[in-house]
């Protein structure tokens, strides 16, 4: 276990509050690696207790690994959790985790909670909202503004700080600058803010904050004012309002780096908007008309890498966006069209050298071109001024080029003109990369994860069954999501949901590892509980060898996996289940009452050595099973409650079929694209009655053996099934000998008739399981299961609490 140890730095700063605030520290495996004494008075835990161990046993319910999913390729973290004290009692608290990288090493988290239960003073005592003007002017100031109550806590913030520290405003309220971006600077800030309330007037701070967070390089100075009520001018401070701006000498630059970091290019992952959201930024702000062009190759799915002029000295290249003060795109030609410029065009050299370029209308390069390109005649129709042509570059390499021009407006393309160009087209460049990079691999994981999933379902009797799979539509990617129908004996259906941990082509890869077991381990007939040990224990040896920097990104080869396993068993109705940290079933019963199994959660795959527990409840024919992975609830935007709700009150409606429900459910909490896959499997129980299934009780005696063959040839008779009848018999007489000369009473012959397929099992009291061997030529034995697998479609064995069930099955004859 790792030496006890508290967060170190500006880190442990950030958390050592003297009003009750506690940090710990977590790796990407979610194993704690530092525990604060705020820590330890707030949950009750000592270091030694909790350093090493799975930050998971921390945690009530299964909220810990959706905090997971939500932070997965975030810096930054923000809600609330119901955490267990060492005493047994549940806390709901509020959480901040900040992500960090030090070095070479992984990244971890730091974790940051509040003992206290939040600001003392409410947001409107310091923060009046009263007033349209008022809100206008905070939520589009072009600075950062935020207000902070006497102890210190956020309770007011515009939409610029809201950008810089990537959080929302509802999510920093309440919230410490210091524990909202851990920071030597927020340190500086709050003693500044002390002063400031202490009467010490307006304090200012260097370099404090700007667009890319605190203490980033390029940061702007902050002024902290103290607030009081207009209408007692001596009244004590109330507050203080943190403003931050660039400065007067750095401002045409610092407000163009304002401009890129609102732009808001590459909003969706969608290369061709990408491509128009840059031309709606820069026309007007930067020039009257642009054209956004890119190398066909690339756009038809080739690589991303420096072209220089081929052996004709032209390039190719797709028009994808265009725009105009005048609204009239015609002029440049229209969106869509493929554009080949010749060796001499400014474009061409542009692609080739990679340098941006200004030209006036009137230079030779200009004239040039329109001599030998009739495309360029647009040039003179639009009476341009002044051209301004910028590589379209991304960190792979060049895309393709830009072009800005401006005829509205007389003055040329100057050289902050150039900069902020190259700023903004390489802002959309690697946007564009990254959508088309993202667009292929999506395509590439949807289709291992679609081949992956069951193509057809499995055939059996003893469930009508229906599935739907949807991958991720958000940046996260598809992720590991899968469900399973696996036919057993006895008639039995094993039903499995699962959730690998992560998205991406290895979430998907090590869902087809895991998936490959479950069917190994339920071909044994292993008991719901013992197979996701066996499950556990393997994805603990995956993590072993695949250990690595990507565990930084995605968990080591599915640590965290979820998994419920259900078996059910259409002769008895009962229904078996074991669950390692999915979301229990929802049970519909003919009677249209919704309801969930209460199964206990156990820890999700990959921890090691937490057990699991398996639950038998009895299911009338005709109940509905929902199965399903947490994606489906989270889809609601994070509401639980609302989506709860809304998913009993869809599976209360009466519906005909598996698939209408499963039509209906996802149409009901889908609301937008889902941000994490989403596995759903519905069963609809069935029930094989007494006229299918006949049981008798053999004597421990050899001659028995000749009695069980008539038992099951008179039953034979009765299902109408004499065809099968020679077979029948053979297979009873080998099992039913071996039982009496290896196994001990009771023994038990049961005939199953499912439809097209007859199952012969016998039971004994004996846990010695039977195995496959050739005799040889003058051994007396060793011949029967032999003989009984060659003539059965399969065979094999089951154990139970006392005893072992030897079954085999054979496919009958249609008709």
């Amino acid at each position: 276990m790792a030496r006890p140890s508290s967060p170190s730095g500006e880190w442990a700063r950030a958390g050592a509050d003297p009003q009750g605030a506690c940090t710990a520290t977590v790796d990407e495996r979610g194993i704690v690696t530092g525990w604060s004494e705020g820590a330890g008075r707030l949950l009750g835990y000592g270091p030694a207790e909790v350093v090493g161990h799975p930050a998971a046993r921390l945690l009530a319910g299964d909220v810990g690994e959706r905090a997971r999913r939500i932070a997965a390729g975030r810096r930054g973290w923000s809600g609330t959790v119901l955490l267990q004290h060492r005493d047994g009692r549940r806390l709901q608290q509020r959480l901040l985790a900040h992500r960090r990288a030090s070095g070479d090493a992984a990244a971890e988290w730091l974790v940051v909670a509040r003992a206290a239960g939040g600001p003392t003073t409410m947001p409107g005592e310091v923060l009046p909202r009263g007033g349209v003007f008022g809100e206008w002017v905070l939520r589009q100031l072009p600075c950062i503004v935020g207000v902070f109550d006497p102890d210190l806590r956020l309770v007011g913030a515009n939409a610029v700080l809201e950008g810089a520290l990537s959080l929302s405003e509802e999510e920093m309220r309440g919230w410490r600058l210091s524990e909202l971006a851990p920071h030597p600077s927020s340190d500086r800030a709050e003693a500044a803010m002390r002063l400031v309330l202490e009467g010490g007037g307006v304090q200012h701070v260097a370099d404090l904050i700007g667009p890319g967070g605190v203490g980033t390089e390029g940061a702007w100075p902050a002024s902290l004012a103290p607030l009081a009520p207009l209408e007692a001018a001596d009244a004590p401070a109330r507050a203080v309002c943190l403003v931050a701006h660039p400065t007067a000498g750095a401002y045409p630059a610092r407000q163009r780096m304002l401009l890129q970091g609102q732009a808001r290019i590459g909003t969706t992952e969608d290369a061709e908007r990408t491509a128009q959201e840059l031309a709606e930024v820069v026309v007007p702000a930067v020039a009257d008309f642009v054209a956004v062009e890119v190398l066909e190759d690339f756009w038809h799915g080739g690589g991303a890498d420096t072209v220089g002029a081929g052996p004709t000295g032209r390039v190719r290249l797709n028009r994808v966006a265009v725009r105009s003060v005048l609204g009239d795109t015609g002029v440049l030609a229209t969106r869509g069209d493929s554009v080949r410029y010749p060796a001499a065009s400014p474009v061409t050299r542009c692609v080739a050298e990679g340098k941006a370029t200004v030209y006036a209308a009137g230079e030779p390069a200009i004239a040039r071109w329109a001599d030998e390109d009739p495309q360029a005649a647009w040039i003179g129709r639009a009476e341009v001024q002044s051209l301004m042509v910028v590589p379209l570059r991304a960190r792979s390499g060049i895309l393709g080029a830009v072009l800005l021009g401006r005829h509205r407006r007389r003055e040329p393309f100057d050289a902050d003109d150039m900069w902020l160009g190259e700023q903004l087209v390489g802002t959309a460049a690697e946007a564009i990369h990254g959508a088309r990079r993202r667009g292929r691999e999506h395509t590439t994981t949807v289709t291992l994860q679609r081949s992956l999933l069951p193509q057809t379902l499995s055939d059996q009797q003893a469930l009508d069954v229906a599935t739907r799979y949807l991958p991720a539509g958000g940046r996260a990617g598809v992720g590991g999501d899968w469900f399973d129908v696996i036919p057993l004996s006895g008639s039995r259906v094993a039903l499995v949901v699962g959730d690998v941990v992560g998205h991406g082509i290895r979430a998907s890869a090590t869902m087809g590892r895991v998936r490959t077991a479950v069917r190994t381990l339920a071909d044994v007939d292993m008991p719901p509980d013992e197979l996701l040990t066996h499950l556990d224990d393997l994805v603990v040896h995956l993590s072993a060898e695949e250990a690595g920097p990507q565990e930084a990104v995605q968990g080591a080869a599915g640590i965290g996996t979820t998994c419920l396993y259900a078996v059910y068993d259409p002769i008895s109705r009962h229904l078996t289940l074991a669950r390692a940290g999915h979301p229990p079933p929802a049970v519909v019963g003919p009677d249209g009452t919704v309801r969930f199994l209460d199964v206990p959660p156990g820890p999700p795959l990959g921890l090691g050595g937490l057990p699991f527990e398996t639950v038998e409840t009895e299911l009338a024919e005709g109940s509905l099973i929902a199965l399903y992975t947490d994606g489906l609830l989270e889809a609601r935007d994070h509401d639980i409650d609302e989506a709860l709700d809304k998913m009993f009150a869809t599976l209360a409606r009466p519906a005909s079929t598996p698939d209408a429900v499963c039509d209906r459910l996802l149409t009901a909490m889908l609301t937008h694209p889902p941000d994490d896959d989403v596995a759903l499997l519905v069963a609809r129980t069935r029930c094989l009655g007494a006229d299918r299934v006949a049981t008798w009780e053999l004597t421990f005696d050899p001659t028995v053996v000749a009695q069980a063959r008539r038992l099951a040839a008179d039953q034979l008779a009765t299902w109408n099934l004499e065809e099968a009848g020679f077979v029948t018999e053979l297979v009873v007489s080998e099992l039913v000998t071996n039982a009496l000369r290896y196994g001990r009473e009771p023994v038990r012959l049961r005939l199953i008739h499912e439809g097209r397929t007859l199952i012969c099992e016998v039971f004994d009291s004996s846990s010695t399981a039977p195995h496959l061997r050739r005799a040889r030529v003058f051994d007396e034995g060793g011949r029967g299961l032999l003989l009984v697998a060659q003539l059965a479609q399969r065979w094999g064995t089951r154990h139970e609490a006392t005893g072992k069930t030897v079954w085999a099955e054979q496919f009958l004859a249609p008709g």
